[in-house]
């Protein structure tokens, strides 16, 4: 069996025709929702949302695609699209009883919790995003040489059939290679939690690569409608990085600020995998988040 996040229950949620997401929550008090990134599961939010459910009902589901989530094939270019899954996560949040939540994702999460607070403004309350760039910005300022960090990227955007042969030819060696270079110190990411990405990711390489696949088409879209119709982010929204706008030459604050008017931006000393390399950290920024009115 994989592991769990002590003191949490586990819920397996329809949300969708024929999806249902696993989930696992704990707490009582203002709900929030914490989605994961890659090549992870909800687990990479184990010791954030341990702390915040001393005070909120706190919900960690795996996202469609990954972890022991369904994973509907990719037929017409939506089942992995950001607004599919942000749709998931609002259905799952109501089926839970919560008709309002804060919601943050990191990495991929972080582009599902963008969308739902663009698709859903009444119902996302707070918004924070850890480490990542809205879509259409990602692939703006990725050239030249600096793109080189976001190969998977490029790789995963090709049409169905060679991403999906090259990576299930050495999985573990392909998603491995992220927890690894990645992660600023090895021990935040213990045996057995790498075990259970690596085990999960190898399980899911059709749908995680349709995820990325939908961010190179359908999610730049959709990005764009709202970009050129001056739709933003209405709620207060909290993002936390790396200071890896600086070393790649453009200014990450004032790129989420276009989008974020109510913006709360910070950058952290760790690793991409923030939530389990700096937790305390983390639960701070989401705790001063949702305290904000």
């Amino acid at each position: 069996m994989p592991p769990t996040i002590p003191g949490f229950t586990y819920h397996r949620v329809p949300v969708a025709d024929g999806v249902s997401l696993n989930a696992a929550v704990s707490g009582s008090g203002t709900p929030i929702v914490l989605l994961h990134g890659f090549p992870q599961t909800h687990l990479m939010w184990r010791h954030v949302a341990a702390d915040l459910a001393a005070d909120h009902t706190v919900i960690c589901p795996d996202l469609r695609g990954y972890g022991a989530s369904d994973k509907p094939a990719e037929t017409d270019g939506s089942a992995y699209a950001k607004r599919t899954m942000a749709a998931d996560i609002v259905a799952l949040a109501h089926a839970l009883g919560h008709d309002r939540f804060a919601l943050a994702g990191h990495d991929r999460g972080a582009l599902v919790a963008f969308r739902a607070g663009l698709d859903h403004p009444g119902t996302i309350t707070h918004l924070a995003c850890l480490d990542v760039l809205p879509t259409l910005d990602m692939w703006d300022v990725m050239h030249g040489v600096t793109a080189a960090v976001g190969f998977h990227l490029y790789l995963m955007a090709q049409p169905p059939g060679l991403p999906e042969q090259l990576i299930a030819a050495a999985p573990d060696a392909f998603f491995g290679h992220f927890l690894d270079i990645w992660t600023n110190d090895p021990q935040a990411i213990p045996a057995d939690i790498r075990t259970a990405y690596l085990d999960a990711c190898r399980a899911a390489i059709p749908s995680i690569v349709a995820d990325y696949r939908a961010s190179a088409g359908i999610d730049i879209a959709h990005d764009r409608t709202d970009r050129d119709a001056g739709n933003v982010l209405r709620m207060p929204v909290a993002v936390l990085q790396q200071d890896w706008g600086a070393a790649l030459g453009f200014d990450a604050a004032a790129l989420w600020r276009a989008w974020a008017p109510d913006l709360r931006h910070d950058t952290v000393t760790c690793g991409h995998f923030m939530a389990e390399e700096a937790p305390a950290a983390v639960a701070k920024t989401l705790r001063d988040l949702v305290a904000a009115r």
